[in-house]
């Protein structure tokens, strides 16, 4: 956030590493009920995607560096609506991430403390990190940083311990699992449902991109290598060792499944390592609820400065936290909570669906940024192959997800997350349209109260009022010497994706960039073909840069966010995060 410390390797890391990390709690476990012996290939098949998507995410945040993660990648390919579509899904994922989190956080609790009410600690835990999160990132990061250090160090704790019982006691129950006769149908259907079920080991690696204004310069890299690396070897660790340690018919029973990694510390530790997994487990699943409420601070904070969200949620209080933001999120997930009656297993479809497809979007995102703006300087790049295996993979795991069936009078992952998503998508809908829909209820109004004419007079004044408030937003496109085919396409987006009347075209002419008649004409041209928008083309003795952004911004009452600039060359002399927000539309 503008004007507080960003955040270093380890913070940054930490925030986002305690949501992937505390997936060794589940994820093996949930392999082993699927692929059997086979659970740990499927594990280090997720390692593999994942070591794809590092450079997918890389080149799509290091060519726009701006919160949002795959809202941001759209909306700077595509348009509004598919941008939201995606924020939408994050949405969702931080929501169900959260509630289920918090709410495991608290089972393990209570397994080490039997008289705690869960559904009670589970909203004082949700709201702590509420108001962990208002106190500021730097705060929260601080948290953050001492679970993920203490999970790192439980867990090589239990490694350690696994490692002196297999030493002495042999690799025998590896070795009958892995000659056991397999029985769920067959190996290729296994491995394929195993991989499926191991993908939702990686939520959380998303989340890095979506406070990526909060890091350090060069950060964010950093943070995708560090997060494979921990899950790439936790993961397929633990289920080796529960394979290891205790035959498949037992780790796909039911209290092996929920407290896996408690029972193999019992098993070769004894009473106080399962108690320290157990504390291990509450600490980091906490840590993943404080992942979502940073991640979906920044996205919410973008979609609200784009005007998709209410201008509401802008407000900061003087730690820069969008404090309003947190505390709907906050109220959102405890009414979730509520409404569930605390089985937010109900959630999973929600969880799994959402993350799985905001991937793919992201994926999708890479694409659209090579045809679109290729041009873009951008600190590294993923190779057309690396990307079409990496999206194929996470939607086979998405179909994979979608077609497991459920336990019996449990409904489907793919109808519970409708029930959340479709609201969700039409209130965005909404938003998106509401001049439209405003117009619409004009008529309405105008149709049903003409009779009494004095009522339809002051609504329809009322009505016309926020309109014209929507639309006297003014909007700035920078140009060099744009022909007519670009200030065209120019207009066409702000058509379709801005609700203005009013576009203020700059060219700044400092350092030999004189203005050609042809482009002159061309600006006289596109202002006569657009006649709903006020063109005024303005001729600066200024230079170009953020200097000239700012001070154009302040002087015009214009934020930056509503100033385009086309795609810049690899001879830009300036970097996209340093222009302030400025969007890319051509």
């Amino acid at each position: 956030m503008k004007g507080h410390k960003k955040l270093n390797e380890l913070a940054s890391t930490a925030i986002c590493g305690n949501d992937i990390s505390s997936s060794v709690l589940y994820v093996s476990a949930l392999a082993i009920a699927f692929a059997g012996q086979y659970a740990w290939i499927t594990l280090l098949m997720v390692s593999f995607v994942l070591f794809l998507f590092r450079k997918i995410y890389g080149e799509v945040v290091g060519a726009l560096p701006l919160n949002g993660g795959a809202y941001n990648a759209l909306l700077n390919t595509t348009s509004k609506f598919m941008a939201s579509f995606a924020a939408t899904l994050t949405l969702l994922s931080y929501m169900a991430t959260a509630v289920i989190s918090a709410n495991e956080a608290v089972h393990y609790l209570h397994h080490l403390v039997p008289s705690i009410p869960i559904i009670i600690a589970t909203i004082l835990l949700l709201s702590f990190f509420g108001v962990l999160t208002i106190g500021g990132v730097s705060e929260s990061a601080k948290v953050a940083i001492g679970i993920f250090i203490f999970h790192l160090a439980s867990f090589t704790v239990l490694s350690a311990f696994i490692i002196y019982f297999l030493a002495n006691h042999g690799l025998q129950t590896f070795i009958q699992n892995w000659h056991l006769p397999f029985t769920g149908g067959s190996i290729t259907k296994a491995i394929f449902l195993g991989f499926a079920a191991s993908m939702l080991g990686v939520s959380g690696f998303e989340s890095s991109a979506n406070f990526v204004e909060d890091q350090q310069k060069g950060v964010f890299p950093k943070t995708l290598k560090n997060m494979w690396m921990v899950v790439s070897v936790i993961n397929p660790l633990a289920a080796l060792f529960a394979l290891s340690l205790f035959s498949i018919p037992v780790l796909q029973s039911e209290p092996y499944q929920n407290t896996l990694l408690i029972e193999m510390a019992s098993h070769v530790g004894g009473n106080w390592l399962s108690i320290l997994i157990g504390l291990d487990a509450f600490l980091v699943l906490s840590g993943a609820v404080l992942t979502s409420f940073v991640g979906v601070s920044g996205l919410l904070e973008r979609m609200a400065l784009d005007r998709i969200l209410p201008q509401y949620f802008l407000k900061k209080n003087n730690k820069g936290s969008s404090y309003r933001i947190i505390l709907v999120f906050l109220i959102l997930t405890v009414s979730v909570l509520l409404i569930t009656k605390g089985n937010v297993k109900l959630l999973a479809g929600v969880y799994t669906i959402s993350f799985l497809s905001v991937m793919t979007l992201f994926g999708i995102g890479n694409i659209l940024l090579k045809v679109k703006r290729n041009s873009l300087p951008r600190p590294e790049k993923a190779s057309w192959l690396a990307i079409i295996v990496a999206i194929a993979a996470v939607v086979f795991a998405l179909i994979g997800n979608i077609s497991m069936q459920p336990q019996e009078g449990v409904p489907s992952n793919l109808s519970v997350f409708l029930e959340y998503f479709v609201p969700a998508i039409i209130f965005i809908t909404v938003m998106l349209n509401r001049t439209l829909l405003l117009k619409l209820l004009l008529k309405i109004i105008h149709s049903v109260f003409d009779p009494v004419r004095s009522l339809v007079l002051k609504a329809d004044d009322k009505i016309v009022s926020l309109i014209d408030d929507i639309n006297s937003q003014e909007f700035v496109y920078f140009t060099k010497d744009d022909d007519v085919e670009t200030l065209n396409k120019v207009l066409l987006y702000i058509l379709r994706n801005e609700h203005t009347k009013k576009l203020k075209v700059v060219t700044a002419t400092k350092n030999g960039n004189p203005i050609s008649e042809q482009f002159r004409n061309d600006i006289k041209v596109v202002d006569r073909e657009y006649p709903k928008i006020k063109i005024e083309f303005i001729e600066l003795d200024a230079s170009f840069g953020p200097d000239l952004i700012t001070k154009l911004s302040k002087e015009w009452n214009i934020p930056i966010n509503f100033m385009f600039i086309g795609s810049p060359g690899d001879r830009f002399p300036y970097k996209i995060e340093e222009l302030g927000g400025v969007r890319l539309i051509i």
